[in-house]
């Protein structure tokens, strides 16, 4: 949950981007890294490993202004994706308060996306959190791979896969090239502090 200083009138929130392996998440804080280099007041922190791009997080804290007279800071971490990583990104997901679920759009990882979005669920549910209830938008990443006739999931599918029940946004996208990454970050930070100034209010 977002930590709250009342002190300093700080609320820190934090936002994961969840999804299976080299699907696209580093890749979507690498491009929001280097468009909005301006407003950030630390290093991204990447930490890579022998067969996966990201062992811990990524930590991108993004200033977003006030609400209810407090500053928001966002920070943006990711997981990573390989299945022998599962208690790391149980440990992410400790006090999430906004979800990004990168959905890989080539065929063949049509699988490995229905059963991360279960992992998903399942380590939100030890933390008594419901996947139905927190902030959550998907998105359909490497769109821009038809174009090189590679075989890719159509949408029509990997909303039945992924969000025939979930009802949440969801935006195709091309983590790198740019189109909708931003619009994805948009989407949950505004979703999260929509969230959060209920939390406060209350």
């Amino acid at each position: 949950m977002a930590i709250i200083n009342m002190k300093k009138k700080e609320v820190q929130t934090k936002i994961v981007y969840y999804g299976p392996g080299r699907g696209g998440k580093t890749t979507n804080l690498e491009y929001i890294y280097r468009n909005f280099r301006d407003r950030m007041k630390t290093e991204m922190v990447t930490i890579k490993t022998h067969g996966d791009r990201t062992l811990f997080f990524d930590f991108l804290p993004i200033e977003m202004g006030q609400i209810s007279g407090f500053d928001v800071r966002i920070q943006l971490y990711t997981v990573p994706g390989q299945v022998k990583y599962d208690a790391t990104r149980r440990l992410v997901l400790r006090g999430v308060d906004g979800l990004v679920f990168v959905a890989d759009s080539l065929a063949i990882r049509r699988k490995e996306n229905v059963l991360s979005l279960k992992n998903l669920a399942e380590h939100l549910a030890s933390f008594k959190r419901n996947i139905f209830e927190i902030p959550l938008v998907l998105q359909y990443n490497k769109r821009d791979l038809a174009e090189q006739g590679i075989p890719l999931l159509s949408i029509e599918t990997l909303e039945s896969d992924l969000n025939e029940k979930l009802k949440a946004p969801a935006f195709e996208a091309s983590a790198l090239q740019g189109p909708n990454v931003v619009q994805t970050m948009k989407k949950i930070i505004f979703m999260t502090i929509q969230s959060l100034q209920k939390e406060l209010v209350a």
